[in-house]
Formats: C-alpha cells, structure tokens, sequence
C-alpha cells in the first residue's frame, strides 16, 4: 500500500478553494461551473477548447512548416516543443469525437499537427545537437519516445474506430477494401526511434562512476558538473527506452557505436531490440545515485546540482552544492519514476513520485488540506506580491526571476516541462510491464488510491491554469509570471520587500534576489556592464540567461567554451526591455515566447486530462 503521507491528503474534506474557480473567457466574463453533470460537461467541453487554441496559437504564431522548426527556440527548447505537440495530440484524439460524421474532421485535425512533427524531424538541428551538453541531447530523446507514444495510441484508437465504423450502403464493400487499421503515422516510427537511440547512445558517455561515486556530467566540455536535470533526464530517457523504443535496425547515417551489445560477444550494436534490459539497468542506476547523491533541500526539493571543491585535486567527492531550485528539476524525474514502476512494479517509485509532487505544492503556497493558498491573498493591496515559498506564491508554480522579468530563454521553458511530466505521471496507472507480464491485480486498491491522490491535485492545478489564463494578451499568447494573473500586479505598481522575494541560493543567482535591480530598464542610470557581470562577466547585457541552469565551477570569464557555448543557444530574439509602454509585466524583456505559450498548453493539458479522469 502506499505510504501513511497520503493518508491526510485523502481523508481531509475536499473542501473548494476560498474562490471557485472561474474559466476566463475571452469576452472577459467568468464562467463558473456547478457540481451538476451538465455543467461539467459544459466546462469539460470550454477547457477543451481552450487546450485547442492554445496549440492552434502555439504553431500559428511561432512555427514555420516551410523551415520545419520554431525559428525564435533554440535547440534544446524546441525539442521540448515537440515533446508538448505530441502530448497535446495525445490529448486532442481522446478529446475529439470518434462518431463517424466527425471521423474525417478529426482525422484532418490530428494529421495536420502531425505533419507538424514530421517537419521538424527535418529541422530539427540534429547535427549541432550531436556536440551540445548531455542534457541537450537527452531532450531530443524524450522528444521522440513522446511521438512514437502518439503515434502508438492513435494508431490504436484509430483501429478501433474503422473497425466499429460499419456501413450498411453500396459502399460497404469499397470502404471495407479502404479500411487500414495502420495509420500512416506509423511508417515513420522507425527514423523518430532511430534518432532516440542515437542520442540516448551518445548521452550515455556522460556517465562516469571515478567522480561523486557515479551520475552524469552535464557537459563533456567542461569543468566537472552533475547536476539534477541531467540526471533525472537520463533515468526519464532510459526508462522511456525500456518501455516504448521499438527497435532500431539502422546502423547509419550517424551511429557512434561506443555501446556493446548485451547479446554479443562485443564489438557495435547492429540490431537494438525493444525492452533491451540495458534500459532498465542505465534507470535503476541512474536512480539510485541521484536519490543517495543528497541533491534534494530542507523543503524535499532537488537543488540545480553539486561542483567539487579543489578540483582538479585529490578530491572526488560533490561537496559544493548549488542551491538554486528550479521548477524544471521537480518534474522530468516524475516520468522516470512512473515508467520504472511500470517495468519493475515496485510502489516506492510512485510514493516517491507524490511526495516530491507533494513538496512541490507545498512550496507554492498551497495547502493541500484545506484546497487554497496559505496566505490571505483576498486582502493584498494592488502591486504586493505575498511571500515566497520556496517555488512560487499565492499557491502559483514560479520561477525565481519571474518577479524580475528577467528570465532567460531556459526559464521560459521550465513550467511547462514540469506540468508536461506531471501529466505523464497522473495518468492511470497500468499494472502492466513492458514485456507483457501482470504485476499483480492484488493492487488495484494502490491504483485507486495513485489516481484518488492525484484527483486530489485538481483544485492546485485548476488554479494555476486560472492564473496562466489570465496572462493570455489579445492574440491568446500566455505571458511566464502566472502569478500576475492571480493579483492586481501592473509594472507601475510592482512593489518588492525582503518578505517577498526568494533567499538568494548563492552565488550564481544572487541578482535575481536583488530587488533594486528588479524593473530596471537598459540604459537606467547605474545600470552598466558590471550588472552582467555577476553572473556572465563579458557577455554585456546581463539580461539574458541570469541563472544558468547548469554551471560549471569557476569564473565565467575565463571559461571562453563557456561563453562559446551561451552564444550558441541564445536565439535571436533579441527584444528590447520594456517592450513598448505597456504595464503588463509579462511584456517587459523578452516578452511572451514560443517557450511561455508551449507552458500554457501543457497547463491546460494537464488540467483537461485530470477532469477526464474518473475516480470512484
């Protein structure tokens, strides 16, 4: 059974937040929806399409089929991209009406987005992405271990609905001749699972056991550093490829052959079967280290990841940690987890699993308990922000530049990640391994009570899909501060005191914990080169990337491959600070990007898939 934590989360009183929850529209007005059945249906259905135009303005306004990319991403943050078009795709077949008058429209629907996919297998920037960090590369894998597992569920809810959809007219017999249960999507699973496996392949160099006892580094290039997000990338990675990969018999263009095979005598793979157990056992491994590496904070939070002091030297050990706490490190091992309890049917991955979800509420400043934040946000007064948490306030997921506006084109990204990995994790458990075996149906009760749990999420969620909601600008783009959609907060009356504001984690990110540099504008009086160079000393703005999200040790000066590597993942969306003249906070620096709209579709994502869950 699952562990005694969870007991007061599902025995306290489902109790509603203070304030109901009201769907924004467009209009302007507020829906607010019942506990009848009608109007669940009602809301269900609003969500729906809500989930629907943010994809519809994610790929209008940012992807250009022609290039086969989105052309303002950059490398890793568009593979990212991908891995939210395909979960969204998951996401719109189960929504869209399988009834026969609507088949062809939701055929036309899927396979518009997926050509989408198909384009930017071509544009992606594989070549590039080869010599990038392990974490880069690990992106791409979960990228398309994520459409092969589209392709695979449509194709089979795809069968089933040709199969069920008889005719009794003269063209009986020529739509039983048209009729293929293999959907076309399928003929490039091979090329999409040939690219997972090649950069899982070359990720895995990054493994090394002579420093900190085992882990992966983030980068070949650089000064040792093994950090969260690189490992609980290749745990999530590895075990993905246990359980989805389907084999891959091509040996070129781009294999690297450095993995032996397990079914050989030595010498280079030719033949990679599917549930390889060299999957498993990269995962298992990957997890041990990470849970004994002592990476998670007082609040249960992993931290960014641990330096060595007096290195090169005799030390061996990690004993530098970085204290910085990202939303992105709480979420990808979320999809590790479940695909390892998945394989080898073992609780403690998905107890794991909620108590890091769990710590994560938490630290927004939500009580799980009574379903609303912990702090009085009715009585704030306009421009207060409440106190920090840890990873957000007023119960809203946030990052620790949020508040700045000076968020780099990784933060961008980090929420959406995790509320993608989120999703993957709440969804039904089943009690099936990769090779085929029952674990046991002696835990259906655990089922229930995995699923009762994460049913219990619903009122947080919910409410933070209100806030991004609330950050939509006239042409429906979300804004990267949620919480602005939550509090009357303009740029004019934006206040900030120590109360507010996160404890600065150290060095890396002590501007971000400034506020007199917070809402400072470019060219402000004081505000010169020497700002930049608390954390990127030569690179002249300071404005983008303020918390590298990996670091290695030493000065960012004198680490020229460093500064190489920064200038090779900053896009060319160079917007002014403080675009125009516009109070709304999520305008100011980089403004709304594809990476803050892929954040709002995977929170509506998330959101519908919970409500479509139904929990006796």
């Amino acid at each position: 059974m699952l562990l005694k934590w969870l007991a007061p989360i599902l025995l306290a009183p489902a109790t509603a937040a203070r304030k109901p929850w009201s769907y924004p529209a467009r209009d302007g007005k507020s829906r607010s929806p019942s506990d009848s059945e009608a109007q669940t249906i009602h809301l269900k259905q609003e969500l729906f399409k809500e989930t629907l135009d943010a994809l519809r303005v994610m790929q209008d306004a940012y992807f250009q089929p022609w290039v086969g990319t989105w052309p303002k991403a950059i490398d890793w943050t568009a593979a990212v991209m991908g891995s939210h078009i395909s979960g969204a795709l998951v996401s719109l077949s189960r929504g869209l009406d399988e009834e026969h008058d609507n088949y062809r429209a939701t055929e036309n629907m899927i396979s518009f987005y997926f050509t989408h996919l198909i384009s930017f297998y071509f544009g992606q920037n594989a070549l590039s992405l080869r010599h990038q960090a392990y974490d880069d590369m690990l992106w791409v894998v979960l990228n398309w271990l994520d459409t092969v597992q589209f392709i695979s569920e449509y194709s089979h809810s795809r069968s089933s609905a040709l199969q069920n959809n008889t005719t009794s007219s003269i063209r009986a017999a020529v739509d039983e001749a048209l009729r293929n249960p293999a959907w076309y999507g399928n003929q490039w699973v091979p090329a999409f699972a040939h690219r997972a496996r090649i950069f899982w392949e070359l990720a895995s160099q990054g493994w090394d056991e002579t420093l900190c006892g085992g882990g992966m580094f983030w980068n070949p290039r650089l000064g040792p550093y093994k950090n969260a997000i690189t490992n609980e990338l290749f745990i999530s990675a590895s075990a993905s490829m246990y359980q989805f990969f389907p084999g891959d018999r091509n040996t070129s263009p781009y294999s690297s052959g450095h993995v032996e095979s397990p079914n050989t005598d030595g010498g280079e793979q030719e033949e990679w079967q599917p549930h390889d157990p060299m999957f498993l056992a990269a995962a298992v491994k990957g997890y041990r280290w990470l849970l004994e590496s002592n990476m998670t904070n007082s609040q249960g939070l992993f931290a960014d990841g641990f330096h060595m002091s007096n290195y090169p030297g005799n030390n061996t050990k990690c004993d530098r940690r970085d204290e910085a706490v990202f939303t992105y490190n709480q979420g990808v091992i979320l999809t590790g987890q479940r695909e390892l309890f998945k394989a080898i049917g073992s609780w403690r991955y998905i107890q794991e699993g909620h108590q890091l979800i769990q710590n994560v509420i938490r630290a927004t400043g939500w009580d799980l308990a009574r379903n609303e934040p912990v702090d009085d946000i009715d009585h704030i007064q306009p421009g207060e922000l409440p106190p920090w948490h840890g990873l957000g306030r007023a119960g809203v997921l946030e990052e620790m530049c949020d508040a700045s506006g000076r968020c780099s084109q990784n933060s961008h990204t980090f929420k959406g990640i995790w509320m993608h990995h989120f999703t993957a994790f709440c969804a039904p458990l089943e009690m099936i391994a990769a090779a085929g075996d029952v674990v046991g149906d002696e835990d259906d009760d655990d089922k229930l009570t995995h699923s009762q749990a994460c049913q219990r999420y619903l009122p947080w969620i919910r409410h933070n899909a209100f806030a991004a909601m609330r950050t939509r600008d006239s042409e429906g783009k979300f804004g990267m501060w949620w919480t602005v959609g939550l509090l009357n907060i303009t740029v004019d009356n934006l206040q900030f005191d120590p109360h507010s504001q996160p404890e600065c984690p150290g060095e890396f990110t002590a501007l971000l914990c400034d506020p007199l540099f917070f809402g400072k504008k470019e060219g402000d009086p004081g505000d010169d080169d020497k700002a930049g160079e608390v954390l990127y000393p030569g690179d002249g703005d300071g404005s983008d990337n303020l918390a590298s999200q990996q670091k290695p040790m030493g000065t960012r000066r004198s680490d020229g491959l460093l500064r190489k590597k920064r200038q090779s993942r900053v896009v060319a969306d160079d917007k002014p600070a403080n675009v125009g003249s516009s109070s709304d906070p999520n305008e100011r620096f980089r403004g709304r990007t594809v990476e803050t709209q892929g954040g709002g579709l995977a929170v509506l994502r998330a959101l519908w898939e919970l409500l479509n869950q139904h929990v006796e």
